[in-house]
């Protein structure tokens, strides 16, 4: 039989994404038996990041300032407010280098079966944030899921009542796909939502 404090770690590492009983074992018992070092490493950097992190005034995302840099940033474009679900997806947008404007991230999207409403993610903050006279256009980047579609929808509808210019990322195949490899939902979006050429 496990003793409390090792039951209590394998649980605490249970509340990672995709981790289960087994993994959360393994990883507590690497961690004591095979690296001392790194398991005070982690406790350290969490302890630190709960006691230095909080979100931004501005864009909601995590930072130890008041306002974090990119807000702050004058080569960011003042008049493109991009809406990201999580702070991971706004790193995604950074990595692609194909937007300089700010972002409003909202530390989740509305979903219903998880008791997660808009009132849960805050949105007159969003709505205070977009209506800055410097804001042109917001940039609707939530998932494709049935949670970011709704909540896509949702913020969209309540700008789009305040006359504010709406766009949602578009979709379709990913950069090298062959349409022989593609889903149909995702080849039908990429016709429906063709441009041009």
């Amino acid at each position: 039989m496990n003793p409390g404090v090792l039951d209590e770690l394998v649980g605490a590492l249970r509340c990672l994404p995709s981790v289960g009983p087994k993994s959360a074992q393994r990883m507590a018992f690497h961690l004591l038996q095979r690296d001392r070092a790194g398991a005070e490493r982690l406790a350290r950097a969490l302890g630190d990041a709960l006691a230095r992190l909080h979100n931004c005034a501005r864009c909601n995302t995590f930072t130890e300032l008041d306002v974090c840099e990119r807000c702050t940033s004058p080569r960011r474009d003042a008049g493109l407010l991009c809406v990201v679900e999580t702070p991971a997806d706004m790193l995604m947008m950074e990595q692609a280098q194909s937007y300089s404007g700010l972002y409003y991230c909202l530390m989740g999207r509305i979903s219903p079966l998880e008791g997660i409403g808009p009132r849960e993610l805050r949105l007159e903050r969003l709505m205070e944030r977009a209506a800055d006279p410097a804001v042109r256009e917001v940039i609707l980047a939530t998932n494709f899921t049935n949670e970011g579609e709704a909540t896509a929808h949702y913020i969209g509808e309540m700008l789009r009542a305040r006359g504010v210019l709406v766009s949602r990322i578009a979709r379709g195949l990913p950069v090298g796909g062959e349409l022989e490899h593609s889903d149909i939902g995702t080849l039908a979006q990429a016709m429906s939502e063709r441009r041009p050429a």
